[in-house]
């Protein structure tokens, strides 16, 4: 069963945040994530717990229902499991052995099919393996490790889409003018990669970043306190309380320097989570404030397709969504102006404030910020148009339907057409179950009607 989050609309499937100390089973991404089960004309759904990370049990089998009482043995078979698929070596390890790979003199190897970092004893175990030239290992190259590392593509897991050049030194320049000296890189390592090069290069105010990232590939390349292995899905921290230590140390003020957190996520990642995952780093950040009267809110960039802006919107109602399109070295369709074959629907989800972020003139934007409430232009002259009605971006040919209650092409087969499903829970064609005015309602009757003292207490 393939866990996306339109999936509460087409199969009945929605994420339940755990409240308390309830503790979730965990696979080896970290604890999974209760999902509830509702087939339409049910009363009741059935939970069950499922990877947070990947979106298909091919990727990752973990199911368990809510209810299912594990037994001993095959809780013991389960944690071995999860052992045998952890990285080789711990963090600590990997930066010992990078440090004697660089003291290597000559003949450093790079195993390109097992992605490691070679030392001399482990040569002949890699021999029929496909390895990168010695002479491509510099220092230089070493430095910028989304370059040597495959990116990885399977879209149903973690599948990374690295910031194309004009996009990553945009945001950095962006972040530099408006002061903030921290970054907390969560899933964009090309942002860490260029923080640390400007800081070597010297010709600009240093600045510090932390690189959160579930590719624990990194660890051989970045220090304890440069990189945390990290499911952004689940708030997990692989290398345990030390590891979120790193982050509490880092998110902490220090002579008044301003911190900002930047994430890229899967764009296939279910929004809640996610959302779930940022309010708890904010709040980790807010308990480390030490001034009195300053910022509440912890200023977050979240990078993501502007076709998520309502989802978005709805967990944090302070953000915007910017005009700046995001693109990509290896996606294969999404890039900026006429270079791809289709133009990126990435954005800027953030709040700061829009006047702050200027939109570069010389790559076609004509106005001199960003704003939400603007049309989007791009070089190739096409516009993007904002639905007040939809509350988000949709493509200049679209109409608003009001039997639809969206926009879509003038001739789309209407919302009234026979065979649509419409809601799950009242069946009404206007909306879907996430917006019904009666799901609350109906879960808080359902309740009632499996515990005889709430019905007592209810008609009292």
């Amino acid at each position: 069963m393939q866990l996306k989050e339109s999936d509460e609309d087409g199969f009945g499937i929605e994420i339940v945040l755990q409240q308390g100390d309830r503790k979730a089973p965990s696979c080896v991404h970290g604890p999974t994530l209760l999902f509830e089960k509702v087939c339409k004309g049910e009363e009741k759904g059935r939970r069950f717990y499922a990877c947070s990370a990947c979106r298909d049990r091919k990727e990752c089998n973990f199911f368990q229902w809510e209810d299912d009482k594990v037994s001993e043995a095959r809780l013991l078979a389960r944690e071995e499991e999860n052992r045998s698929k952890m990285p080789p070596f711990t963090h600590q390890e990997y930066c010992s052995r990078f440090r004697k790979f660089l003291a290597l003199p000559l003949g450093r190897r790079f195993c390109q099919d097992c992605q490691l970092l070679l030392l001399p004893g482990e040569w002949e175990i890699h021999a029929s393996h496909k390895m990168s030239q010695a002479d491509d290992i510099t220092e230089a190259r070493l430095s910028r490790p989304s370059l040597m590392l495959k990116p990885l593509e399977n879209k149903k897991s973690n599948a990374q889409y690295l910031f194309a050049d004009r996009s990553c030194h945009f945001l950095l320049d962006t972040l530099a003018k408006l002061g903030y000296r921290k970054v907390l890189c969560v899933g964009t390592p090309r942002l860490h990669e260029l923080i640390r090069l400007r800081n070597q290069e010297g010709k600009s105010d240093p600045m510090k970043s932390l690189l959160l990232d579930i590719d624990f590939r990194y660890a051989q390349f970045y220090g304890t306190d440069e990189f945390c292995h990290y499911n952004m899905f689940n708030h997990h921290f692989f290398g345990g309380e030390a590891a979120s230590g790193v982050l509490r140390a880092f998110l902490g003020e220090e002579d008044g320097e301003k911190v900002i957190m930047v994430s890229d996520p899967p764009f296939g990642g279910l929004v809640k989570p996610l959302a779930h995952s940022f309010s708890q780093i904010s709040e980790t950040w807010r308990k480390l404030q030490t001034s009195e009267g300053g910022v509440v809110e912890m200023p977050i960039v979240w990078i993501f397709p502007y076709f998520f802006e309502p989802r978005i919107l709805e967990c944090f109602p302070s953000f915007t969504m910017l005009d700046y399109q995001v693109d990509y070295d290896n996606h294969p369709l999404y890039k900026h102006g006429k270079t791809g074959r289709k133009q990126s629907p990435v954005r800027l989800f953030t709040n700061l404030t829009p006047r702050d972020v200027v939109l570069p003139r010389e790559e076609g934007y004509r106005y001199s910020f960003s704003s939400f409430l603007s049309p989007l232009f791009f070089q190739d002259g096409r516009v993007w148009k904002h639905c007040s009605e939809c509350q988000k971006c949709v493509k200049p040919s679209w109409r608003h339907c009001q039997s639809c209650a969206r926009c879509a092409l003038p001739d789309h087969p209407c919302g009234n057409s026979p065979g649509l499903e419409g809601c799950f829970n009242c069946g009404s064609l206007k909306h879907k179950r996430r917006a019904c005015p009666l799901k609350d309602k109906r879960r808080t009757d359902n309740k009632l009607k499996s515990c005889p003292s709430k019905k007592k207490e209810r008609r009292q």
